[in-house]
């Protein structure tokens, strides 16, 4: 049983996601509570839910609100979790008796914010948005049982020669060339997926740099597009908010294309369209404004007066972008919010300055108007005509096509196995294996760059459900576990196999470096989905340290069990010292391209 409700800030519901066996229950509760008079196989009435949910949300956002202290879940009797979290003033609940509750609800979130930015409201007003919504979150929840990469959150490098990758880079940058002049576009990002496998990425030099969380999200997006086919259909075109490299998502305006190439070969066109600039200050304007809303009923001035400035800063910076902006639909628009704006700033000042209660209820009325501004000016940033250029996208997926045709085959091995511990069905492989063999007793491993988040590994088929999965799958989430305790390497060992979970920092010339400060534990899920967890463990570690200065690296491993735990140590060093053998210098510009 699981089920998804999105409310906005007046209780009523925006967005529901549940399967039948919640239709059933939710009915039959209704019925025993005298909510209507039979149960309903098909669908929910929401009205019900409001009249159901109504009070948990209610306590829920007293405790946010007034007390500061909201609680994250409830535990019923029937083994059932609810968990909650909030998103720009829209208040998210996850039902399911799965242990991946948590993270199911961080990425509804995170897919709510590439669909809709901060206007979250847009999955009640355009049904073909929620409708993709849900299929992202059904194809989410297929690669986080099926993929291993989507499991850890990184993105698994195709382990390709030279040759390939080379022809690949070129190929798409022959493609990116001709499709800028031919749309008036000159940020454009072209990557080629085999399945879910990543295989070249090239970005046109005025780019902004795409980062793994984007590159991730493109591929459960691509996986939601295509999945099902049996032939190769047209294109698939969508548009998006990408989060940006930094550790704070800017939402910035894209279109996407999908090209199927051949089959489970895609090519993806990310065009950035729009203007970045309003979008991404609008965005941080959004977030200190909910901020605000959640601490205006503390009625604190030593809560209320830092978060004021912030949003001051904010609209400043806004307002600084939309100067430089000479077009009618903007100039209106930033001549009412800068209006509004001013008058909510006096609002706060007042009750800064005579606390008066009067003043901050003023302005919190105010706020609600000054935010559908916000949202008819996101609107604005996002307008472009990129969704339209299918046409001059197809004409310049060819070269690509045209250049990949001769490893079609070679592509359709790999979209089975990247690379495995006993395969033999190339030559390259031979390579592989002749590596490989130098870790005798080595039956699995997961060696992720967690800086630029690239996952190295042998494919693993967790559509089997043997044994040795499932004991896979307990260490991934045992090693997990315990680095959200602070703890940063790990061995243990059953009556089959030896584990090892190790993560370890490195500054820029390779040389390992100790953190200054142990981590300590954390209400953080390791991962990039919903924020870089890495990131955030660098600032811990390293404090006085800019997380650019460091890089960070994790590496799960499993061994036979009669190998000794000193042998796991020197093969898991080693393992770590040569990788680049087999994916190439991480470092190498062509990479970064």
């Amino acid at each position: 049983m699981n089920c998804l409700l999105i409310f906005d800030h007046l209780n009523d519901i925006i967005y529901t996601k549940y399967n039948k066996e919640f239709v059933e229950h939710i009915n039959e509760f209704a019925v025993a509570q005298c909510l209507q008079e039979e149960v309903s196989q098909e669908k929910i009435d929401e009205n019900i839910i409001v009249q159901i949910f109504s009070p948990i949300i209610t306590s829920h956002r007293i405790m946010s609100c007034q007390f500061g202290n909201s609680y994250t879940s409830i535990k019923c009797l029937d083994g059932l979790d609810i968990h909650f979290d909030q998103y720009m003033g829209y208040l998210f609940i996850a039902i399911d008796n799965s242990s991946r509750i948590r993270r199911y609800l961080n990425v509804c979130i995170t897919i709510a914010r590439y669909l809709c930015g901060p206007d979250v409201y847009q999955l009640k007003q355009q049904e073909s948005k929620a409708e993709l919504a849900s299929n992202l979150i059904d194809s989410w929840v297929y690669l986080h049982k099926n993929d291993q990469a989507v499991l850890i959150e990184a993105v698994e490098q195709l382990i390709v020669n030279s040759d390939l990758s080379m022809a690949t880079l070129k190929a798409l940058q022959e493609s990116v060339d001709y499709l800028a002049p031919q749309i008036d576009c000159n940020k454009i990002h072209a990557l080629v997926l085999v399945q879910n496998k990543f295989l070249s990425l090239y970005s046109s030099q005025n780019a902004k740099e795409l980062s793994a969380t984007d590159i991730l999200f493109s591929i459960i997006l691509n996986h939601c597009a295509t999945q099902g086919l049996e032939k190769l259909r047209d294109l698939y075109s969508y548009k998006i908010l990408l989060a940006g490299p930094e550790l704070h998502p800017k939402c910035l305006p894209h279109v996407v294309h999908i090209v199927p190439i051949i089959d489970g070969v895609n090519l993806i066109y990310l065009l950035e369209v729009g203007n970045t600039a309003i979008a991404s200050s609008l965005y941080e304007t959004f977030s200190y404004l909910h901020t605000m809303q959640l601490l205006q009923s503390q009625r604190e001035k030593s809560v209320l007066q830092p978060a004021f400035e912030n949003l001051e800063l904010a609209i400043k910076k806004l307002n600084d972008s939309l100067k430089k902006i000479k077009n009618s639909p903007f100039e209106s628009a930033h001549k009412q919010i800068m209006k509004k704006w001013d008058v909510i700033k006096k609002k706060y000042q007042e009750f800064f300055k005579n606390a008066s209660d009067e003043a901050l209820l003023r302005a919190e009325t105010l706020i609600l108007a000054f935010l559908e501004n916000l949202n008819h000016l996101l609107k604005l940033t996002s307008l472009d005509e990129g969704i339209n250029t299918g046409n001059f996208v197809k004409l310049a997926s060819k070269t690509v096509k045209t250049s990949l045709a001769n490893y079609n085959e070679f592509f359709k091995v790999k979209s089975i196995k990247n690379f495995s511990l006993g395969s033999r069905y190339t030559r390259y492989s031979l390579t592989i294996n002749k590596y490989l063999e130098e870790f005798p007793g080595l039956v699995h491993f997961i060696y992720i760059d967690r800086t630029s988040h690239r996952l190295t590994s042998p494919t693993l088929d967790l559509t089997v459900d043997n044994m040795t999965n499932k004991k896979i799958f307990f260490m991934i989430n045992f090693g997990r576990n315990h680095i959200m305790e602070g703890t940063l390497s790990l061995m243990w060992k059953d009556t089959s196999f030896n584990y090892g979970y190790f993560v370890w920092f490195e500054d820029n010339t390779g040389a390992p470096i100790k953190p200054t400060v142990l981590p300590s534990n954390t209400t953080s899920l390791p991962g990039i989905l919903a924020e870089d967890f890495y990131l955030k463990l660098k600032e811990s570690c390293f404090p006085k340290t800019s997380p650019g200065k460091i890089k960070c690296y994790e590496l799960f491993c499993v061994h036979l069990g009669l190998v000794t735990a000193s042998c796991v140590l020197e093969q898991t060093r080693r393992l770590s010292a040569t990788i680049w053998e087999l994916r190439g210098h991480p470092s190498h510009p062509i990479d970064l391209l």
